[in-house]
């Protein structure tokens, strides 16, 4: 098993103010190798909420979460930031690209904290840039290139590291109709190709339609 999260409790608020919020309570979530699952509910629901537990940019209250054999609730801040370079890729609804890197720098950006960009590092950029068909753009600034364009280099960037899981927060949220499914198609052919797992969390009934497995988030916990 990939991905296993066992018993996870997340709140909001101190247990006793007015403002305490209890968003998931007692969840457990499994994904396999190379899996790809959607997560809907409700705004509100905690789907972000989950998803940051997930990719470790936040810690649960309670319970475990397991990539593999490893329990990342035991790591410390650093250990994280290391897991997540190394093991994860993340696609938001805005690229959150660099504005005064060209597409090729944004792309590598993620390499960067390993030292000095490889040979190998580089021609695995260009095979990713070539095959989501924006080698042409890879000099351009996020402002020269289209939202679509901007988002498909976004994809690259979060498989830079070749990662083992891709978390995908509305990833078509911020693009038209045929942009959103060229992207949902993109999504699901590099993590078959590639074998990566994908999470993704969507409003978008066609992108969840497309996963192998869809989860309904609701009450605090996941159901089919």
């Amino acid at each position: 098993m990939l991905l296993q999260l066992k018993s996870i409790s997340k709140a909001y608020g101190e247990k006793d103010a007015k403002t305490f919020r209890p968003v998931l309570e007692e969840l457990n979530f499994e994904v396999k190798e190379g899996e790809r699952v959607s997560i809907v509910g409700r705004s509100g629901s905690g789907k972000t909420t989950l998803l940051n537990l997930i990719g470790a940019l936040d810690q649960p209250d309670s319970g475990e979460i397991f990539f593999g054999e490893t329990n990342i609730t035991t790591y410390t801040k650093t250990q994280l930031a290391e897991f997540r370079n190394q093991h994860l890729g993340f696609i938001f609804q805005l690229h959150h690209l660099m504005p005064q890197l060209t597409l090729w720098e944004n792309v590598l950006l993620p390499v960067l904290p390993l030292g000095n960009v490889t040979s190998i590092q580089k021609e695995w950029a260009e095979h990713l840039i070539n095959k989501v068909g924006i080698w042409e753009q890879r000099n351009q600034k996020p402002s020269e290139m289209s939202g679509g364009e901007c988002q498909r280099t976004a994809v690259v960037r979060a498989l830079i590291n070749k990662p083992e899981l891709v978390l995908a927060d509305e990833p078509t949220g911020a693009l038209d109709e045929e942009n959103a499914a060229a992207l949902t198609e993109l999504l699901i052919n590099l993590s078959k190709e590639e074998n990566v797992a994908l999470i993704t969390v969507t409003h978008s009934a066609e992108l969840a339609k497309k996963m192998e497995r869809k989860v309904i988030l609701k009450n605090g916990k996941l159901n089919k």
